[in-house]
């Protein structure tokens, strides 16, 4: 009996280092609902889609980039893009009430793509999605609304800064590039 309980403790043990395994470094971790307490596995909601990850502050001259932000999330899910908000107060332009927050993502802007809570997006504080983000492109937030688009298998990661529009053609014609792809 404890031969083979020692087994299927192996076995299990395994099979989480394979499903772990799936994902690389930007998806490998689960992240806090913003303004819940869920959490949601990045690696088996988003596996396989393109990613637009944007560091966000409810309270910066380029928050309305929300509104553009929805609109490519609307025009290109379908295609597999997947936008992924993380509000940071790095910059100090964000609520400290994370009720505040979601009130301006959801009520304000209308978002509709996954948003997760506060949390550091830059140097040894930054959260594991941020410092994958940041070592595949070289690049860290330098202010609010940075974006890194990222192919579906995780081998592309592109940094925009806060002035690139999410409707700037250029900053269009990479994402379309990567949808293309399948990746």
């Amino acid at each position: 009996m404890k031969a083979s309980f020692g087994v299927a403790v192996a076995a299990i043990v395994f099979s989480g280092q394979l499903l772990a395994s799936q994902c690389g470094a930007v998806l490998g971790h689960s992240m806090q609902q913003l303004n819940t307490r869920e959490t949601v596995d990045l690696c088996s909601e988003f596996k396989g889609k393109t990613l637009l990850v944007v560091n966000t502050a409810s309270r910066c001259g380029f928050t309305p980039q929300f509104d553009a932000l929805q609109q490519l999330y609307q025009n290109y899910r379908e295609q597999g893009l997947v936008v992924l908000g993380f509000p940071s107060n790095d910059f100090r332009q964000e609520h400290s009430d994370e009720a505040r927050t979601a009130e301006v993502c959801y009520l304000d802007y209308g978002v509709e793509f996954p948003m997760f809570s506060t949390t550091p997006v830059r140097g040894r504080n930054a959260n594991p999605v941020f410092r994958a983000l940041i070592d595949k492109s070289g690049e860290q937030p330098s202010w609010n609304f940075n974006k890194y688009l990222v192919s579906a298998d995780e081998q592309t990661v592109l940094h925009f800064g806060s002035r690139v529009s999410p409707t700037d053609p250029a900053f269009v014609a990479e994402l379309e590039k990567l949808l293309a792809s399948g990746g």
